[in-house]
C-alpha cells in the first residue's frame, strides 16, 4: 500500500512545481519570476485547501461566496492580507474555473474586482517588496487571469496525467 500512496499523494512543493510548470509553458521567456511563482503558489495553495477547511481560510466554491465575504462586507478593506486572498480567490476562480464560473457570473466584472482587491492589498502592504509585486499581479491580473484558465482547459484535455 506504501508505493501506492507515495504515487498519488503530493506535497506542497510538489503542487507548487507542477503549477510553476504549466503556467511557464503558458508565458513567454520574458515574464516576470516572481509573478510566474506568485500565480503558482496562488494555485498550489487552493489546490491543497478545502472548500471546508478549519485550518486555513477555506477555498471558495463559487464567485458569490467571495462576493459576499469581501464585497458586502466592507470592513476588511484596509487589510492587506484578507485583500491579497480575495484577489487570490477571484484570479482562481474567474480564471482557473472560468468555464464553471462562466455560467452564472460575469467573469469579467470579477476580474476587474480582482485587480481591485490587489491594488487594495498593495496599498496596505508594509513591505515595499511585496507591495510592488502585488501592484504588478493588480496591473496584469488579466493575463494572468487567462492563463490560468488556458490551463485548467490543458489540463482537463490531458486528465491523466501523472508527473
Amino acid at each position: 500500500m506504501e508505493p501506492l500512496r507515495e504515487l498519488l499523494a503530493s506535497d506542497h512543493q510538489q503542487t507548487l512545481e507542477f503549477f510553476v510548470v504549466g503556467l511557464q509553458e503558458l508565458c513567454d521567456a520574458d515574464v516576470d519570476r516572481q509573478e510566474l511563482l506568485y500565480n503558482a503558489s496562488v494555485l498550489a495553495h487552493h489546490a491543497q485547501v478545502s472548500t471546508q477547511s478549519a485550518a486555513d481560510m477555506p477555498t471558495p466554491a463559487s464567485l458569490s461566496e467571495v462576493f459576499d465575504a469581501f464585497v458586502l462586507d466592507t470592513s476588511l478593506v484596509h487589510d492587506s492580507t484578507m485583500m491579497e486572498a480575495a484577489g487570490a480567490q477571484c484570479l482562481l476562480l474567474a480564471g482557473f474555473f472560468e468555464d464553471q464560473m462562466r455560467v452564472r457570473h460575469r467573469i469579467e466584472w470579477y476580474a476587474k474586482l480582482g485587480a481591485g482587491f490587489y491594488h487594495r492589498a498593495a496599498a496596505h502592504e508594509r513591505s515595499s517588496k511585496k507591495a510592488r509585486l502585488l501592484d504588478a499581479i493588480a496591473r496584469r491580473f488579466e493575463p494572468w487571469r487567462q492563463r490560468h484558465s488556458q490551463l485548467s482547459r490543458e489540463l482537463r484535455d490531458q486528465p491523466y496525467l501523472i508527473m
